[in-house]
């Protein structure tokens, strides 16, 4: 059945195009990611290894960073004004009413997005350029190379190679498939993935692509945690997907001779409304104490903080868990407000039985959405500590779950959608025979 699906893909010209476009430009974002920042000791940066805060940009930059590429950045300056504009519009007159402006507001609302995106990108790119600048251990800059005109350079670099991804992902959107910042996140992400896998042959099969060592790994729980990672990728699909339904029922309207409502459908409440903002929200929170110890590194106080705030310890994934569901609130009381949703329904004639319209319904609503927010947000904090409980339990490095696979998950959901869509709007089979693809609910 996957098979024939694929093969009708190829069939479509608009859907075939759509996707050669889409793999076109992933491929320039991927060779943009390897071309190092003027300026930069090629050999110095072998060495080079960011920690901290700066090891969750690398991760969303598919190791652009560590290599000082002219991709360094990535797209996360987009993301940030991104999510700034989004609460902005929760507290602030002037874009609560360009959300509520159609198209047009949207256009403005995605004008600012850009210039905010350059703000940050350049003040991100200043940062890092004088981080940059100074490691001593080893020294990234080229023999001959004044401080000043590296960090002019970077900044330049660095901000004109985030405005150039921020334009790749708006092509990606408006003449590929899927939504382009989110596939720029995703390959970045999954560009990680064959040097786990190297780093696994190497345990068994040393020589194998010139990995040198003896055999070390045990078959058995190599195997086991392999069987460990297909439920888990099952379970993440399974709540990303989960819907709270809520029944409406919409009142017969005549008007002149047209009979409007009457109608039953229903509001589709996620258990994961949030997305993965929450976790970047508390992962950004849980790096920032050890980037600060970092700068203390002969305190014997601070060395045991750092040990508190070590990523294995359980001090840090209590925290880091009770941060994740916060946040899962507190972002879904931001993007999703129940008062309007009453109102735009009773202003329809629409009532949920059983429920007065207008304040009843807001609280009934939020009671549910309060509810059901609870068990998506402990599942997707355990999903976010389980590296580390991994590492504290098999005692080596566990890279699969956290932040990656809720965003490979999620993304690959939502380009399917648009995939399934376009078979089966032209009358082809898309990839599920009984039932319809669904992505997730935001």
């Amino acid at each position: 059945m996957a098979l024939d699906s694929i093969r009708n893909i190829f069939k479509i010209h608009e859907l075939r195009q759509r996707i050669l476009f889409t793999v076109g430009l992933l491929v320039v974002y991927r060779m943009g990611g390897h071309i190092p920042t003027p300026g930069v000791d090629l050999t110095a940066i072998e060495r080079f290894n960011p920690g901290g805060l700066l090891s969750l940009f690398d991760l969303f930059v598919g190791g652009a960073f560590q290599k000082v590429t002219i991709f360094s950045l990535g797209i996360m300056p987009y993301i940030s004004a991104s999510i700034i504009i989004q609460l902005l519009g929760a507290v602030i007159p002037f874009f609560q009413r360009l959300q509520k402006e159609g198209e047009e507001g949207r256009r403005k609302i995605t004008q600012y997005t850009r210039y905010g995106t350059v703000l940050i990108a350049g003040m991100q790119a200043m940062g890092t350029a004088i981080y940059l600048s100074e490691q001593t251990n080893p020294s990234l800059l080229l023999a001959g190379v004044s401080k000043i005109n590296f960090i002019l350079m970077t900044i330049l670099t660095f901000t004109s190679g985030t405005i150039f991804i921020m334009w790749l992902g708006e092509r990606i959107t408006e003449r590929g498939i899927g939504n382009g910042i989110s596939l720029i996140i995703f390959i970045g992400i999954i560009a990680r993935l064959p040097i786990a896998v190297m780093d696994e042959l190497q345990k068994f099969f040393p020589g194998v692509f010139g990995l040198t060592g003896a055999p070390r790994g045990n078959i058995i729980k190599e195997l086991l945690i392999i069987a460990f990672m297909i439920v888990i990728v099952a379970a993440v699909v399974l709540v990303t997907r989960s819907q709270r339904r809520i029944p409406v029922q919409y009142a017969k309207r005549v008007v002149g001779r047209k009979v409007y409502g009457g109608t039953s459908t229903h509001i589709p409440l996620s258990v994961n409304t949030a997305g993965i903002i929450p976790i970047i929200f508390a992962q950004s929170i849980m790096f920032a104490p050890q980037t600060v110890f970092s700068f203390f590194p002969d305190s014997d106080f601070i060395l045991m903080l750092s040990g508190w705030f070590d990523p294995r310890a359980p001090l840090y994934m209590v925290s880091y868990a009770l941060l994740i569901i916060f946040f899962a609130y507190f972002y879904t009381a931001i993007v999703f407000n129940p008062v309007d949703l009453a109102d735009n329904m009773k202003k329809q004639g629409g009532f949920i039985p059983g429920i007065r319209p207008g304040q009843r319904t807001a609280e009934y609503i939020d009671r549910v959405l309060t509810r059901i927010t609870l068990p998506g947000a402990f599942f997707f904090a355990v999903i976010a500590i389980l590296p580390n409980i991994m590492s504290r339990m098999t005692d080596v490095q566990f890279y699969f779950g956290g932040t990656g696979l809720l965003i490979v998950v999620g993304v690959a959901l939502d380009t399917l959608q648009q995939i399934e869509s376009h078979l089966l709007m032209r009358h082809y089979d898309g990839f599920i025979k009984k039932g319809r693809m669904k992505g997730r609910y935001s």
